[in-house]
């Protein structure tokens, strides 16, 4: 296992004299993942009959929902693998890992952004102290977002209005769920210089659960979740200063959502 020292981050805190140029670049970096390449050139699914024009008004609410929580998840791992010292220390397997779920969570984005052509309503993130620092607060966040993304998707695939969108939810929620598993087989392999190795997490439920066995689910959690203001509420601390900073988040550091064009190992989101 390498020691390497922390890399710099992608992302910067956003100037305020810069925000509106920086929302009128990240909307063309946006529609230039579909509308430049094409989705079938990303190796992204079509959605028949889902243009923004032919959304409903609950559909466009509960997309949009889902497209920020996207663009946190592109950011939290962009920031683990870039600026966390854990992950030079991690073995190459589950570096890929966490590489593979960057670029997975960007194609969700593109094809989230395809279907409304619209910019989240947060593109700077804030995170719980320690995020990037301590290894038990990276894998903490890290599982309790893949869960709260999952019930986010189990959402849409109760309220979005065609099967086409309900069938586009679940796709995505099967590689959220992924991305749940590898969070706890990532623990027990924490290097001992980060406080490792990790028998438990904390995630959505808020109780330490052992990560063996790793898969420890038979049945997805929709933590009672009915409705897109749920998924708001338990992403709003990472999204807006002032909850952050109800929450115990570090409010003076924000960390800004970067698009890129993803890269996907193999074609198998084309069907």
């Amino acid at each position: 296992m390498s020691h390497a020292t922390p890399r710099r981050a992608q992302g910067t805190p956003q100037p305020r004299a810069g925000r509106h140029a920086f929302l009128r670049d990240l909307a063309t970096a946006g529609a230039g993942l579909a509308a430049v390449m094409g989705l079938s050139s990303l190796g992204l699914p079509d959605v028949p009959g889902a243009a923004a024009a032919g959304l409903t008004a609950g559909d466009r609410a509960m997309l949009d929902a889902a497209q920020l929580a996207e663009a946190l998840a592109v950011t939290t791992y962009a920031h683990i693998i870039t600026h966390a010292p854990l992950f030079g220390r991690l073995f190459p397997q589950d570096q890929a890992y966490l590489q593979a779920a960057h670029q997975q969570e960007m194609a969700h984005y593109a094809l989230l952004h395809s279907l409304t052509g619209a910019v989240p309503p947060a593109t700077t993130f804030f995170y719980p102290r320690g995020m990037f620092t301590t290894a038990q607060t990276t894998l903490n966040t890290l599982l309790t977002l893949e869960e709260a993304f999952i019930a986010a998707y189990l959402v849409g695939v109760r309220t979005l209005s065609t099967p086409d969108l309900r069938e586009a939810a679940a796709r995505i929620m099967g590689v959220e769920s992924d991305h749940r598993t590898m969070a706890r087989v990532l623990a027990p392999g924490i290097d001992p210089a980060d406080g490792g190795p990790l028998r438990s997490l904390t995630g959505i439920m808020r109780v330490a659960e052992p990560v063996d066995p790793a898969n420890n689910n038979a049945f997805e959690r929709t933590v009672r979740w009915t409705t897109r203001d749920h998924v708001l509420a338990a992403l709003r601390p990472f999204m807006a200063r002032t909850a952050a900073v109800r929450a115990g988040f570090d409010s003076t550091r924000p960390y800004a959502f970067v698009p890129f064009v993803p890269t996907l190992s193999t074609s198998l989101g084309a069907y």
